[in-house]
């Protein structure tokens, strides 16, 4: 009990000189009542941690432009880079063994692996300058649209620092409140963070080794098939398919369904592989795709199919430049 309330006098006593934070709004002032009746935290102390916090307008402009907004032939651009293809390969060559090892416990391929750190950080690189507290704060509350989702984060927060011993106002992440090498919000953290080196720590913001598991460990546990295919190239006869497009990536149709309808994937399927037909606009029209269970278990990073392409193609372009 003494250890996690000093932590968070702490944090209160760093944000002493910031200006009047947002612990007196009564929303915020329920957040804190529930998280004392309900997990026992010291009011006082979340009260002095909130009186450090501020609604960042910065953060709330960002989630108004969106990257995955952007048409998928400019979006492909920003992710499927050389850059981030020669720096996946000098990463899978520095961690060759934690991949390994990781790809053997998860049944996930390495260069998955590796393609999720380049999209999401550019293999640690750029993990983010805001504050977790104020991004998820203000999120929480000031952002109405996405309020429930945040105010949950923002409570997995509180917990996951109270139960790592970390300083809830230090850690840092995007204006989403990820955190890490493979940018895990606080309840993923809490649920599918792991320790590959065996030190005890769960260390997704200096150890590639953990950061590695974590993903590992994520898609594993949302139904990854080792072996499988991910998603497959296909043609189209001319026609209206918009009964089997939509925002939902979840493959729910039958392959035999589709090729009556006169889809053709670049491999053979047997007919009763349930399918998702995707389609993605290049500047001279548009490609056809088949996403498989695999792809869907990558869109639980980010629902998005533009991002769960862009791993995809990343991951195949970083496997092909490493070779053998």
């Amino acid at each position: 009990m003494k250890r996690w309330l000093a932590f968070f006098l702490l944090s209160a006593m760093a944000a002493e000189a910031a200006a009047p934070g947002i612990a007196q709004r009564p929303e915020v002032a329920v957040f804190i009542g529930d998280m004392s009746i309900r997990h026992r935290f010291d009011a006082a102390a979340l009260e002095q941690l909130f009186g450090g916090v501020e609604i960042q307008d910065g953060i709330l402009a960002a989630m108004s432009r969106p990257t995955e907004a952007k048409p998928w032939y400019e979006y492909r651009k920003l992710f499927v880079t050389e850059a981030r293809i020669l720096g996946g390969v000098d990463f899978w060559r520095k961690n060759a063994g934690a991949l390994s090892k990781a790809q053997q416990r998860y049944g996930v391929p390495a260069e998955m692996i590796v393609a999720i750190l380049g999209v999401e950080t550019q293999y640690g690189r750029n993990t983010g300058g805001f504050r977790v507290i104020d991004a998820l704060s203000t999120l929480a509350f000031a952002y109405p649209r996405r309020a429930d989702f945040f105010r949950a984060e923002l409570e997995q927060y509180l917990l996951l620092c109270r139960e790592e011993g970390f300083d809830a106002a230090a850690l840092k992440g995007s204006y989403a409140g990820a955190m890490g090498w493979p940018q895990f919000m606080p309840s993923s953290f809490r649920s599918y963070a792991a320790d590959l080196d065996g030190d005890g720590r769960r260390d997704i913001w200096s150890n590639p080794a953990d950061a590695i598991a974590s993903i590992g460990n994520y898609f594993a546990r949302f139904g990854w098939r080792a072996g499988e295919e991910t998603v497959l190239r296909a043609s189209a006869r001319e026609g209206d398919y918009s009964a089997y497009l939509g925002k939902d990536i979840k493959p729910r149709h039958a392959f035999s369904e589709l090729r009556r309808a006169g889809i053709e994937p670049e491999h053979p399927l047997p007919d009763a592989t349930q399918v998702k037909l995707l389609r993605f606009d290049l500047e001279g029209g548009p490609e056809y795709w088949l996403g498989l269970e695999n792809f869907f278990v990558i869109s639980r990073y980010n629902h998005s199919p533009l991002y769960s392409m862009a791993v995809y193609q990343l991951s195949r372009a970083i496997a092909a430049r490493k070779g053998g």
